[in-house]
């Protein structure tokens, strides 16, 4: 292969690429002083002139002249009756430069040559899409459906990087299709190998507080913050906000007229409920307002010493009873963004419990602890209220079945009959 060719070669991956001149250069110059040091011993005694953009490539070799029968190395010396072949009127003593072809390196070498000159471009593209991405981590970026398959997504953006959607990362109802355009947080980057893993969420909490701050202009210009976060994707979530401003009511702005500045997220998050609370550092009152919309009579809370399980204290709340189902909400989802969001274990209790009545986790001996979860799932935490409801109604309610409902019936009655 001429040297012209190669070098044109070059110059065109070059373009496709956007790799300026001189970093192309200082590729082509290491990759070919590898090939020289594999093919002579050393390359240190080479002048390489490079001219990528006309296509221009000189290897000069320099060497001493001695005299015939006395070199020690012959990438180094040259023998005096070769050096006149060159020019005849060099002497010993004297440095000789003279130019190497690629053709004098073989063609397996040029062959090789060519395939650690593509390798390092595209480790050296690979790079900087590394760190183009890893300085976006966190932030929100829009890429289009490539193609799908059964665990992921995969999404080109406009410059033909490859981005992935796993499954673990989409919103349940998500569905999508070829040529869809795509919003989600970078969540991670990684190199793997020299190619670089780009992770896109759509689950993540982060996603939902850079759809605040793109959507809530008093979020962006930091005149609102946001205080805390809790989600279950596509479901539930709650966003704690808060502001510096007095006259800047935080929760009516994020909301916006009959909800109209938090819709687009709304609908952007697969119509996942999004409840905004006023943010306090009265942590009784933030607890109150984390269970909305239920109505809270009181709230006790008691700190642990040292952290457990990610939260640092337990908190009874006591509600009237028409208010538990809904502090507890649909399958347990609102109790559980709330002590996600607040930080403490949270303990419902009804209001007003007679004295003869009892909570069910005093029958904790007889009964196993999950079945006991259940019933409060739909706020039924003491004896009575799992006997006043109806076998039928407690089976489509809960997970449980027929036969574990009626003999948790029957160990609660034993115990009122005695």
């Amino acid at each position: 292969m001429e040297n012209i060719a190669l070098i044109e070669s070059f110059s065109e991956f070059k373009d496709n690429k956007s790799i300026d001149r001189v970093t192309l250069m200082s590729i082509l110059e290491e990759v070919f002083r590898a090939a020289l040091k594999r093919r002579f011993g050393s390359d240190e005694n080479f002048d390489i002139i490079i001219n990528p953009d006309k296509g221009d490539l000189e290897i000069w070799r320099n060497r001493v002249v001695v005299a015939d029968g006395m070199s020690e190395d012959d990438n180094e010396e040259i023998e005096l009756s070769e050096a006149r072949k060159i020019e005849p009127d060099f002497e010993i003593g004297e440095d000789v430069s003279e130019e190497v072809k690629l053709v004098d390196l073989g063609r397996r070498a040029i062959l090789a040559l060519r395939q650690n000159l593509i390798s390092k471009i595209h480790e050296h593209d690979s790079t900087n899409v590394f760190k183009q991405f890893k300085d976006l981590e966190g932030e929100i970026y829009s890429a289009e459906v490539h193609h799908i398959r059964h665990n992921a997504v995969i999404l080109l953006d406009d410059e033909g990087n490859e981005i992935v959607l796993p499954k673990s990362e989409q919103i349940r109802s998500d569905f999508f299709r070829k040529g869809d355009a795509v919003r989600g947080v970078i969540k991670s980057v990684e190199l793997r190998g020299n190619k670089p893993a780009i992770i896109l969420s759509r689950t993540s909490p982060a996603f939902l507080v850079k759809l605040f701050e793109q959507e809530i202009p008093e979020v962006f210009d930091g005149l609102i913050t946001i205080e805390g976060v809790a989600r279950i994707p596509g479901d539930k979530a709650k966003i704690a906000v808060d502001s510096y401003d007095d006259r800047i009511d935080p929760v009516g702005a994020c909301v916006g007229v009959k909800g109209s500045r938090i819709h687009g997220i709304v609908r952007e998050l697969g119509n996942e409920n999004i409840d905004v609370i006023n943010y306090t550092k009265n942590e009784q009152l933030f607890v109150a307002r984390a269970l909305s919309p239920a109505k809270v009579t009181s709230v006790d809370i008691q700190m642990y010493e040292e952290e457990k399980n990610g939260k640092k204290g337990r908190v009874n709340v006591l509600l009237k009873p028409e208010e538990v189902s809904k502090a507890i909400g649909r399958a347990g989802v609102n109790i559980r963004l709330a002590s996600e969001l607040t930080g403490y274990e949270i303990d419902v209790q009804r209001e007003g419990i007679e004295e003869e009545d009892v909570e069910l986790t005093e029958f904790s001996d007889e009964i196993e602890a999950w079945v006991i979860e259940e019933f409060k799932k739909i706020g039924l935490d003491t004896a009575k209220s799992v006997l006043e409801k109806d076998v039928s109604m407690l089976v489509q309610r809960t997970d449980l079945e027929e036969e574990t409902i009626l003999d948790v019936q029957r160990i609660l009655r034993e115990e009122f009959e005695d």
